[in-house]
Formats: structure tokens, sequence, C-alpha cells
């Protein structure tokens, strides 16, 4: 990194937002299900099907948010979504049974997807020529605040009170608050005019709405680590449990240290697309160094993990620098918060359905399953080139004359409506700067 921290400025306020912001999701990735199924008492299966319905609920909100964003102004709209996601978190300690649990997870979740959707034009604002870097940087913020909220969630689940939870869910509500605070101090932010086009124009965007599908395959891989690997580990290999740690600090350790470093020359979408491609191998190399720890020594196995994490984590570091290119770069600027929206559907769909498909492929059906793993990662990356150049092909032909009728343009097959496929819709204008 150039530099730890913002010259003082929007970005600066911007990047402490997104670090109070994070100490919070980092407590809730670590100590959320245990708060519910310890201190609340919940059985395990009611609290994994409580976040399945807010994962489903979730999806649809982004858009829906992204849209009032580019529409009101994603400053405000960002903090408002902030405050919700505070006020159904304080909610969690007057959960005492399944349905509240759900209405408060459903509320919590939901926020925080719209949050994704309405920060995006502000990442586009406040990020100079190249937001994709400003979003990286933050991408490695946000690791180092989970990481701390992480550590403060371990005091709770040593300590294993209800008081001690409830002391936790308290701070993270507050993180939350305080972020939405710093959002205060940045000048409102005016929404860009829309260009008379479709309202719901990303929806009709097909070649968007392929690599969406293309990335939420390929988003399936943030649950190996957090899934996958600590069971597998635990059913199928000799290495000590304690290693299931090392691997989750090893990772987030190199993110901090790389985002911004695997980011600095993906500077198009042809090359983001590139960088999937790089990423899928990596994860193919990596399911096969853990398919190879079953059924070895404890030394070798936790060697074969460890390298396997290293390998996986760049790949990680591809596919989110590839992902920061593609979805900013092919958002017109007027509709970025519907756009980005659209995107992280594909994110949602793998954070609902990914557990499961790991567990059926790679902890049920074994080894063989981590091949076929691989192989779905590396296939997806291929693909992800073809559909990108695809999106930038669409957009780089110029827009039928509105007085043309559709008829017209049906006796000229070879074009298409305003550049793109006529049963997706219009595309809109290309935005400025894509190459």
């Amino acid at each position: 990194m150039p530099r730890l921290i913002p010259d003082a400025g929007p970005q600066r306020v911007f990047t402490v937002a997104t670090f109070a912001n994070s100490i919070g999701s980092g407590i809730f990735l670590t100590a959320g299900v245990l708060y519910f199924t310890e201190a609340v008492h919940l059985p395990a299966a009611q609290v994994g099907f409580g976040l399945g319905i807010a994962g489903l609920v979730a999806l649809g909100v982004g858009i829906a948010v992204g849209h009032l964003a580019d529409r009101w102004g994603p400053r405000g709209v960002y903090a408002a979504t902030l405050v919700v996601r505070a006020l159904a978190t304080a909610g969690f300690v007057l959960v005492h049974s399944f349905w509240p649990f759900v209405l408060v997870v459903t509320l919590a979740v939901s926020a925080q997807a719209a949050g994704l959707s309405a920060r995006g034009p502000l990442v586009k604002r406040y990020g100079g020529g190249r937001p994709q870097d400003f979003r990286a940087y933050l991408r490695s913020v946000s690791n180092t605040g989970i990481s701390l909220g992480a550590v403060l969630a371990g005091w709770a689940v040593q300590t294993d009170t209800r008081t001690a939870y409830q002391l936790l869910i308290t701070g993270n509500a507050v993180s939350f608050m305080a972020a939405a605070a710093l959002l205060s101090r940045l000048a409102p932010v005016r929404p860009l005019p829309a260009d008379g086009g479709p309202r719901w124009i990303a929806l009709r965007d097909c070649p968007y709405l392929a690599l969406t599908a293309l990335d939420g395959i390929m988003a399936i891989q943030f649950k190996v680590l957090t899934v996958a690997i600590p069971l597998w580990l635990v059913v199928s290999t000799t290495a000590p449990r304690w290693l299931i740690s090392a691997t989750m600090l090893t990772n987030t350790a190199l993110v901090i240290a790389f985002q911004v470093r695997a980011s600095r020359n993906i500077g198009t979408p042809t090359t983001g697309g590139h960088a999937y491609r790089r990423a899928g191998v990596a994860f193919l190399a990596s399911c096969a160094l853990i398919s190879l720890a079953a059924g070895t020594p404890a030394w070798a196995a936790g060697t074969l993990l460890m390298a396997a994490v290293v390998i996986h984590t760049i790949g990680e570091l591809w596919h989110a620098a590839g992902g920061f290119e593609i979805s900013f770069a092919l958002a017109p600027d007027h509709a970025t918060g519907q756009y980005l929206g659209v995107f992280g559907m594909g994110a949602g769909l793998a954070e609902a359905l990914g557990p499961t498909l790991l567990i059926a492929l790679c902890i049920t059906w074994g080894r063989p399953g981590w091949y076929v793993l691989g192989a779905l990662f590396t296939l997806t990356g291929r693909a992800v080139p073809m559909a990108v150049r695809w999106a930038v092909r669409g957009k780089s032909r110029p827009p039928v004359p509105r007085r043309e009728t559709a008829e017209a343009a049906v006796r000229r097959p070879e074009e298409t409506v305003n550049g793109g496929d006529a049963a997706c819709g219009p595309l809109p204008s290309p935005p400025r700067g894509l190459t």
C-alpha cells in the first residue's frame, strides 16, 4: 500500500466508517450463530433455516435499495441501511423464540445487502480515477476490522455467558451506528440524472446478468475456507484442529497485505476477465491439495492444507480484483447502485446455497467431489472472459436512433436495439473510461 490511511478528506472519512462497520461484521461472523444457539438456546437446525430465509429475502433488497441510492443520493441511503442494521442487531437481545429470530436476522441481513449496493456509488464517486483500487483498499481495511471483531468475539465465546454475548451484541450495534454517524461528515452526493431509458436497466442487461451468474458460481469459493475445509479437516484428516484457526488467520493476513497489489494491474474489463480465469486455475490446484490431505500423516495433512489455503487465497485475490473491475466498469454512472445490487445477487445465492453444495460434494462424496468443485471453478473462470467480450462488444455499438421503430429494427437483424440484445432490452450508454 502506498499509505495506510488516505489523506484527510472524503476517502479518509469513508475508510474510518468502513473500519467501524467491519468490526461489527467480524463480531457477527464469529459469534452470531453461537449467540443464538448457546445464549438463546435455539436448535442449530432452526438457526441455519432462519439464516437461509434471511439470505433469500436479501437477494432482491439489494437491487431495490441500489436503485434508491441512484435516485435519491447514496450517502443518505447507505447511512439509513446502517441504522436499520444497528436496530435489528440490537433486537437480537430480545429474541427468545424462532420467529422473532427470523424477523430480526432477516432485517439485519437485508440491511447488510442493501448497504453493499448503496455504498457502491460512494466508492465510485470518492475513488477518483480508479475506484477499483479504492475498493481493493477498502477490502483490506474491512478484513482488518473483521479480524479485530473476531478477537472481541473470542472473549464472549470463551466466557460463554448470556451477559457476555449480550454485551457483544450491543457493541456490534454501536459499531454500525458509529459508521452511520461518520458518514454524516461527508457532503451529500447529488444523484446523476437518468438517461431516459427503462427504470430497471440492470435487469435488462443480459451480458451483465451472465457475469452476475458466473460470479455467483465463483463466489462459492468464499465458503470453502469457512465451511468445507473445517469439516474436511475434522472428518477426513488427522491434522490438528487448531489448524482451522491458522487457515483463517493466514487467509485474512494475505488479503490485508496483498489485495491492493493484486488489483494494481487490472484496469479494464478484459484484464478483469483474465483475473477470473487465473483464479479458477488457482482454485483447482487448491482443491486438489485439500483432497490429498485425507489419509496422510498429521504433519503431511497440515502442510498440504496450509499450502492449499495460500494458493486458494491467491485465487481469491484475483477473483475479488476481477469482480471489482467488471462490476464497476460495466455499470453506467447514473445506475451504479442498481447494477451493483444485481451483481451482488450472485454472491447472495452462493451465500445461501454454497454450504449445502460444498457439504454434498466435498464432505459426503469425498475426494472426487473436490476435483469436481475445482473443475467447476476452472470452467467458470474460463467462461468469464467470453461474457466480458459480449458485454464490451454490446456497449461499444452505436445506439439505434430513437425514431427508428421496433419493426425497422427487426428488418435489420445485424443490428441490435440500443447496442444490446433486443430480447433483453436496451443497454445503457458506455461508462466513462471504458476501454
